[in-house]
């Protein structure tokens, strides 16, 4: 497994290279490179094998997210949308569902989940996509915004409510009539991650696409999903952590100030040490998480939220130091630590806010465990 994780490592970074500035400056990642990764199973590595993934578990899985996120973190977040999508049908879906659209997210289609809408964000219980039985079809009809991958999608797994009351997930074609992507132009961070609002009027699909039948409870079908998008958006930011460290790190071993190296500087090398701390903070976070996932502990949630929340905070303000070293080479658009910098603030807001992280750590305590 250790050689599978080195294989999958050396492959993304042969084809990302030199490339992940350009692809933050025309905001679009290569069909052909999501196509390639997807195919060899490493957008959704926890998929098992029988379904043609490579059933990593969840600190092998992390690793590899890391790594993609200290080189791009617009494929790490195509990588996570994806990896939400696969999970969603893994954790909801019928034994007949799984094995037809697991294998074609393992094997180069493309996929992205659409939870948020112009009325709710981090209130899911506000939304109002609705999903319709009709015969054998279900209609969905709604607005999502700011779904991540969307822009790439073959697949789009929709959640919304059904006239019963209850929830559901229903697996939308792209290409299905009624769907319009719209993409997001120009946002903050991760630009090239197909960020895209999503526009369904009465969509018909075949009401097999509806995960598990449907009728489920909104909070537990939005929870499966987050819960494994808040450990991959956490991963992620390890990555841009490392990222920020080995930019800081070199410049301040190179850049000659004042007759010495920038980091003989004592004011300079407490911002690299405090960099060394963000990124172990966050790492050691993340791998307690994996830890729980791994081994089924009852702690499993809290671990989530506590690693996403210390992760995202840290690369935010990990960020924000290497800009600091780097200074004016650290403020040039596209760069490594400029990139860093804005796709870590974006960070603090995805898959659960930092105050929404807060407010759900609190109500641990609070809740006396």
């Amino acid at each position: 497994m250790t050689d599978a994780l080195t294989a999958a490592r050396t492959m993304v970074t042969g084809l990302v290279g030199e490339q992940a500035e350009g692809w933050d400056r025309s905001g679009v990642l290569p069909r052909e490179l999501l196509t390639k990764l997807g195919s060899a199973g490493y957008l959704c590595p926890h998929v098992a094998a029988a379904h043609g993934g490579l059933d990593w578990d969840s600190a092998r899985n992390g690793q590899f997210t890391a790594h993609v996120g200290s080189l791009c973190s617009s494929l790490r977040s195509v990588m996570t949308s994806h990896g939400m999508a696969a999970w969603t049908v893994d954790r909801l879906g019928a034994d007949g569902q799984r094995a037809a659209l697991l294998a074609r997210l393992t094997g180069g289609d493309l996929a992205a989940v659409a939870f948020s809408e112009p009325q709710a964000g981090s209130d899911l219980s506000a939304i109002t996509t609705r999903i319709v039985r009709d015969g054998d079809y279900v209609v969905v009809t709604g607005t999502k915004s700011w779904s991540t991958a969307a822009a790439y999608a073959d697949l789009i797994v929709v959640f919304g409510i059904l006239a019963d009351g209850g929830a559901g997930a229903v697996v939308v074609p792209a290409t299905a009539a009624g769907v319009r992507v719209e993409r997001i132009g120009d946002p903050l961070g991760c630009r090239a991650a197909g960020h895209a609002d999503v526009h369904l009027s009465d969509v018909r699909v075949p009401a097999d696409h509806l995960l598990g039948g449907g009728g489920q409870f909104m909070p537990l079908l939005v929870t499966t999903a987050l819960a494994y998008g808040r450990m991959s958006v956490a991963w992620g930011c390890v990555g841009i952590l490392r990222a920020c460290l080995s930019a800081a790190g070199a410049h301040a071993r190179t850049r000659i100030q004042f007759g010495r190296p920038l980091g003989s500087h004592q004011l300079v090398a407490k911002h690299l040490a405090d960099l060394l701390v963000a990124e172990q903070n966050a790492t050691r976070a993340c791998e307690h998480a994996s830890r729980c996932w791994d081994e089924g502990s009852p702690d499993q949630v809290l671990a989530t939220v506590l690693a996403k929340h210390v992760s995202a905070t840290e690369a935010a303000r990990g960020a924000a130091i290497a800009v600091q070293v780097l200074a004016s080479a650290g403020t040039r658009d596209g760069t490594p630590v400029a990139r860093a910098f804005r796709d870590a603030k974006c960070m603090e807001i995805i898959e659960g806010s930092n105050e929404m992280c807060q407010l759900l750590l609190a109500d641990h305590v609070l809740a006396g465990v």
